[in-house]
């Protein structure tokens, strides 16, 4: 997967939207275009990311991210044993401004479910099955 998009607003005050920036997804799409063969107008594999102290609180998110056709993917605590991560994922094709958007929604769900933070994304090719 290509992480760039991650971590930015950990330790942000709770409830606060935070809202990455259009720029770093920018350079996000620069640094796959130069960096991978990825042909990133093709549906590729979107991973999100949401952080907070309650599993079962991410728990309920992905149950309700699900109903709004995300997959599932994990919860996970971290290796300092701080914070506790909901993975989940969509195929789907993004551009800069589609991907920002997506960013929004998912700062305001985060903030309107009472989750911690949304942390960002990572995005990698689909594989064949």
């Amino acid at each position: 997967m290509f992480r760039r998009i991650l971590g930015l607003f950990a330790g942000a005050p709770r409830g606060s939207v935070k809202v990455i920036p259009r720029e770093m997804t920018q350079q996000m799409f620069d640094s796959i275009e130069s960096q991978t063969t990825w042909d990133i107008s093709r549906p590729m594999l979107w991973g999100f990311f949401f952080i907070d102290d309650s599993p079962e609180k991410l728990q309920r998110a992905g149950r309700e991210l699900e109903k709004r056709g995300y997959r599932f993917v994990k919860i996970y605590q971290d290796d300092p044993k701080i914070n506790w991560w909901l993975h989940v994922e969509r195929e789907e094709v993004h551009t800069v401004d589609s991907l920002h958007a997506r960013n929004v929604e998912l700062s305001v769900f985060a903030r309107e479910t009472g989750l911690k933070d949304y942390d960002g994304n990572d995005v990698g090719p689909l594989v064949e099955k």
